[in-house]
């Protein structure tokens, strides 16, 4: 890890969505920040592809590529870090309960820092009790995890609220991600 690029989190679990979490990853690279994976433990995750097929009425999953966490949460001091992001998938179902990922995530949003959400990274926020009053994009099957915890529902590619950026799916990484990046380099700007 480099001492000389701003630190960003990666929020990450088994079964994390692979497009969601690589595009962000290798963008934060190319924009100069050190993007650093956490995840419940230090160890090797397997990511996954979701995409509902034609003809199917769920969403079908596939293994994706296998990524490495660099730190567990409970070892994470968000003052560290000059932004977050929640990635999707199905990994935020179960980690969202994590005490310290809670701990990390309140952090972020009290301390006004760039927050990125996409697709079911929404359920960590909203778990979190973060969500009141904001408004997100999500995958329309979290729509309720995020009405029901006080959020606002947005169907579009990006939602910019504050310092809350969010998408869909990875089908708006296009979208989304820029914005949020625009947020970290703005915050990591020296004062004058």
């Amino acid at each position: 890890m480099s001492p000389s690029k701003p630190k960003v989190l990666i929020i990450i679990g088994d079964a994390a969505e692979t497009l969601d979490t690589m595009y962000p990853f290798y963008r934060l690279q190319e924009a100069g920040f050190q993007p650093v994976v956490a995840a419940p433990q230090r160890r090797r995750y397997q990511m996954v592809m979701h995409e509902v097929k034609p003809g199917w009425t769920i969403t079908k999953e596939w293994e994706g590529y296998t990524i490495e966490a660099d730190i567990a949460f409970a070892d994470v001091d968000p003052e560290q870090y000059a932004g977050i992001l929640f990635s999707g998938g199905r990994a935020p179902e179960y980690i969202r309960y994590d005490e310290d990922l809670v701990r990390i995530t309140k952090h972020f949003f009290a301390a006004d820092k760039p927050i990125a959400s996409v697709c079911h990274g929404v359920e960590i926020p909203a778990y979190a009790d973060c969500v009141r009053g904001r408004r997100m994009a999500t995958v329309a099957k979290c729509r309720f995890d995020l009405e029901v915890c006080g959020g606002v529902f947005v169907d579009e590619p990006c939602v910019v609220d504050g310092n809350l950026v969010s998408g869909r799916t990875f089908h708006d990484n296009g979208h989304y991600v820029g914005p949020w990046i625009k947020l970290l380099e703005k915050a990591c700007q020296p004062v004058a």
